[in-house]
């Protein structure tokens, strides 16, 4: 089975998107979580192959919490979404471990369709 965990504080963002990938891909289960520690907590029941990020979360920043995923968990994918797409924040990112990193306001759902499809394979 596949699983995918949406980190978002948004919580209407979060909706949309659960919504969307589960409209492509009707058979993953999609788990949520809104800051660093739920997401830890899912990571360690969940066993998610990718991990929807976003960068500002409440306490611990989506960057760092991406560095601490990777180092624990470094066959997960993680997907950085963020509303700041500025260069320092990709390479960060990249630093970071982060496979891909989308913007919310100008990438559209194909690009996160075509992530999920490549691993799903």
């Amino acid at each position: 089975m596949f699983h995918i965990l949406l980190v978002e504080d948004d919580g209407y963002f979060r909706k949309t998107l659960r919504q969307e990938l589960s409209q492509w891909f009707p058979s993953i289960i999609i788990e949520e979580a809104s800051d660093g520690q739920e997401a830890m907590e899912k990571m360690d029941s969940f066993s998610p192959q990718i991990v929807f990020m976003d960068i500002r979360l409440p306490g611990e920043s989506g960057l760092q919490l991406t560095k601490k995923i990777k180092a624990k968990y470094p066959r997960s994918h993680v997907v950085i979404l963020t509303s700041h797409d500025l260069p320092e924040y990709r390479q960060a990112a990249t630093e970071c471990g982060a496979d891909h990193f989308f913007a919310k306001g100008t990438s559209d759902g194909s690009e996160i369709k075509s992530v999920v499809e490549s691993l799903l394979k």
